[in-house]
C-alpha cells in the first residue's frame, strides 16, 4: 500500500487517525515520561506500571469504544501485538548500554 502524502496525512491526523510519523510521535511522548518518571521511580516498578496502564486502557478501549464482544480474541491479539513489539526492541542495538 502506497504512503499517503502531506495532504492525506494532515485529513488523517484531523480525523483522529495516526499515520506512521504521528503514531512514533505519540509513543515518544509516553517514552518521555518514562524517562522523567524514573528520576524518581525506580525502572523496575516503573515499567510495570505503565504496562499496568497500557492494560487498563486497552481494557477500556476494548469495552467501551470497540464493543469488543470476545475478551479472550482481543487478550490473544493484543498480547500477540506486544509480544512481536517487544521483541523487535529488544532486538535494536540503539537499546544497548553505551560504553563510558
Amino acid at each position: 500500500m502506497k504512503e499517503p502524502n502531506r495532504q492525506q496525512r494532515r485529513a488523517m491526523r484531523a480525523e483522529g487517525n495516526l499515520d506512521t510519523a504521528a503514531f512514533l510521535k505519540v509513543a515518544d511522548k509516553f517514552i518521555d515520561l518514562a524517562n522523567r518518571e524514573n528520576a524518581r521511580v525506580k525502572a523496575t516498578d516503573l515499567h510495570m506500571a505503565f504496562l499496568y496502564a497500557a492494560a487498563r486502557y486497552n481494557a477500556y478501549v476494548a469495552k467501551i469504544v470497540l464493543d469488543v464482544g470476545n475478551h479472550e480474541e482481543f487478550v490473544k491479539k493484543m498480547a500477540a501485538e506486544y509480544t512481536d513489539m517487544l521483541r523487535q526492541h529488544l532486538s535494536d542495538p540503539s537499546l544497548a548500554r553505551s560504553a563510558e
